[in-house]
């Protein structure tokens, strides 16, 4: 069994400088280049190149190419510089580009990706904008991946007490996607079952069944007040929470220490028309309620502790 060197990244800061996240921006052939280099690390996801008719990467971004788009895809893997080339360009690569030596921090960061005790996937889509993020944690220390497009990736690497920061960073909604007033309240708590299906009623165009659906629970939609609504505002609040979705955040959790994947649990956000909301799931004397409450980036790692805190625990 190969091993692979997890000196760098240092799970604990010297000095300010060393504890400060660094990111490098990779393509995908040299993303390649530094996995084969580490030992044959693998990756967090499978770099295989799609078959003919087979989805590869995109599809984990929630999104399946057309022939037309694989094309142009494969096309652009092919125009990638050569990462020998580029990396030793930039600094990252010293020596020989046959036997050159890659940056130790670069081996460090992929190599925690490989050898992981926690594993957090995040996929998050906001208006035109889809991005995927893999973050790896093991002692004082996280690895995070990111792409948008499956060709340029970000590698980070940081202590353990900058992940929260780093989280944010992925909910953060893209400046060129305007927000205004929404008829969501801050907070909404409803019987799941209703929330589910008047959802799915509103989008798929049968907004007329909304109000016989609101009408089957009575009082039980309340707003951040704890006030029970009316059946036309819950119709029009759960109309809205469907037809404004612009977007969506899913955080999956797994402890990887084992050497398998355990899945621990699943954080979800919704994006409306003003901004994130939190999807929660409680039951109580009445069956399974869900709460949708409003939440900023800065919000994410609060969201996520309960259930990083399992695995730690």
């Amino acid at each position: 069994m190969p091993t692979i060197d997890l000196g760098p990244p240092r799970p604990t800061p010297h000095d300010l400088l060393d504890g400060l996240p660094r990111r490098v921006a990779l393509t995908l052939a040299e993303l390649r280049f530094v996995a084969e280099r580490a030992n044959d690390a693998p990756l967090p996801f499978d770099l295989r190149a799609p078959e003919p008719g087979e989805g590869g990467l995109d599809d984990r971004l929630g999104a399946g190419r057309g022939a037309e788009e694989q094309a142009a895809y494969a096309e652009s893997l092919r125009r990638l510089p050569d990462p020998a080339t580029s990396l030793s360009r930039r600094g990252l690569l010293a020596g020989g580009q046959d036997d050159g030596v890659v940056d130790a921090a670069l081996l460090g960061a992929v190599g925690l990706l490989a050898t992981p005790t926690v594993a957090l996937d995040l996929d998050v889509a906001a208006g035109a904008v889809q991005a995927k993020s893999w973050h790896r944690q093991s002692g004082g220390a996280v690895a995070a991946l990111s792409t948008q497009d499956g060709l340029v990736f970000e590698l980070a690497w940081f202590p353990t007490w900058a992940w929260a920061a780093e989280l944010s960073r992925a909910a953060v909604v893209p400046e060129d996607l305007p927000l205004h007033d929404s008829v969501v309240p801050g907070l909404l708590d409803l019987p799941h079952e209703l929330a589910d299906a008047a959802i799915e009623a509103a989008r798929t165009h049968r907004s007329d069944l909304v109000p016989v659906l609101v009408q089957q629970h009575p009082g039980r939609v309340r707003d951040d007040t704890g006030r029970a609504l009316g059946d036309a505002e819950a119709v029009a609040v759960l109309t809205g929470l469907a037809t404004e979705a612009r977007g969506r955040l899913r955080a999956l959790v797994a402890d990887v220490s084992g050497g398998g994947a355990t899945t621990v649990g699943v954080v979800a956000w919704t994006l409306v028309a003003d901004g994130w909301r939190a999807l929660r799931t409680r039951r109580d004397e009445d069956g399974l309620r869900l709460e949708v409450a409003r939440v900023i980036p800065e919000d994410l790692a609060g969201e996520l502790a309960p259930v990083l805190a399992e695995v730690s625990s």
